[in-house]
């Protein structure tokens, strides 16, 4: 049995990745998305962030920032020959599973109802930068 060609994908459109390591691998016909956060690729700020004076975040907005992620995604998928439709599995982490975890899913309902992927949340202390939600994904491609 040979193993599997690996195919490193690094997205022009999505947000860059915050560490060093590619937006998605391709094994086979499994493709593996890196944790995807809201940012839009070439900004500092974040979708959704309510920032004072000195720049610090004071609020957000889980559906604006979930909307940004799921953008995200989808860069990647469309520039590694998959789509929306192809995702089977999905990764959630929240930040305040209390206050965001009922308006997420609404949103993650309107973009995931009809594919159905599966799904585990779970809640993290903190995320690498000041996000309160990221996905990881798992996708078939053709």
């Amino acid at each position: 049995m040979s193993k599997p060609q690996i195919e490193t994908i690094y997205s022009q459109r999505a947000a860059e990745p915050v560490g060093p390591y590619p937006h998605a691998k391709r094994v086979g016909n499994l493709l593996f998305l890196c944790g995807m956060g809201p940012r839009r690729r070439g900004q500092t700020t974040i979708p959704g962030a309510l920032y004072n004076e000195k720049g610090e975040i004071i609020d957000y907005d889980i559906v604006e920032q979930s909307k940004a992620v799921f953008e995200n995604i989808r860069l990647v998928l469309e520039e590694a020959g998959a789509r929306w439709e192809d995702i089977v599995d999905v990764t959630v982490f929240l930040t305040n599973m209390k206050r965001d975890f009922a308006a997420f899913n609404q949103v993650y309902k309107e973009y995931f109802g009809k594919i159905q992927p599966t799904r585990t949340t779970v809640e993290v202390g903190a995320l690498p930068t000041p996000i309160a939600v990221e996905l990881k994904v798992i996708a078939v491609v053709e």
